[in-house]
């Protein structure tokens, strides 16, 4: 996770910023509420909120008021961020590929799947 952190660096993002980018950029309206946001990135409200600043600083996202509750905010993928992530994803599944994957035999990828399964069935039943 570190040499990949380190590779997005050359993209000036952190792999919390490219986490951020995918959720958005996967979302309706390449928006999502701060609120689930937190969720799908696990990170706590306040930690999140102190992220999306600084990416609000890049210009990658914006924040919008929930017109239909007051309390609520969106983080929304800007056409900058959009670009970006378009621009940098290739060169990081790239990575992930080199780094993790391909280490693997098709043997070990299934077995990782089959031991993985039921945790994440386990951890959707939790939402």
């Amino acid at each position: 996770m570190h040499r990949l952190d380190r590779e997005l660096q050359e993209y000036a993002l952190s792999l919390n910023d490219y986490e951020i980018l995918v959720n958005l950029s996967e979302s309706q309206d390449r928006r999502m509420r701060m609120s689930d946001l937190a969720e799908a990135t696990i990170q706590s409200r306040s930690r999140l909120s102190h992220q999306i600043s600084r990416m609000e600083a890049k210009g990658l996202v914006t924040r919008e008021e929930c017109h239909d509750d007051r309390r609520g905010t969106f983080a929304v993928l800007t056409d900058e961020g959009w670009e970006t992530i378009q621009r940098v994803a290739p060169h990081h599944v790239a990575g992930v590929r080199e780094h993790f994957v391909d280490q693997l035999a098709d043997d070990q990828l299934e077995g990782l799947v089959a031991a993985y399964e039921p945790i994440v069935e386990q951890l959707k039943k939790l939402r």
